[in-house]
């Protein structure tokens, strides 16, 4: 009996969603992405796709930018709707397809 309680115990306390890792070890909410390192809609963008234009960000991407993306998007986004990046990169969520941007996290200005 003690047995199931434990079990049940453990899968209370584990998240019932999980977000992955950047690939420098920082962690997207989990509300930005779905899946994981390898299939997850959540990757660093390369600093050459997003512009800082006055109130906040311009995102241009191409094919090998981000793996989702198989043709050229333009996204941009508000400085309040920006989420903070915490390894000084730039990272896009893109869900549920290369359409639709859900979370963009920029570094601070200073960085």
């Amino acid at each position: 009996m003690w047995f199931y309680a434990v079990v049940t115990l453990v899968f209370a306390l584990v998240p019932s969603v999980s977000a992955h890792e950047s690939h420098k070890g920082f962690k997207y909410e989990s509300y930005c992405c779905n899946g994981n390192a390898e299939t997850g809609d959540c990757q660093m963008i390369p600093m050459k796709s997003v512009r800082i234009v006055q109130g906040g960000y311009e995102v241009s991407l191409v094919p090998g930018d981000h793996r989702l993306v198989t043709r050229r998007h333009v996204f941009n986004w508000s400085q309040n709707q920006t989420r903070r990046s915490e390894d000084g990169e730039y990272h896009l969520c893109l869900y549920p397809d290369e359409n639709t941007p859900r979370c963009f996290y920029a570094p601070d200005m200073g960085f």
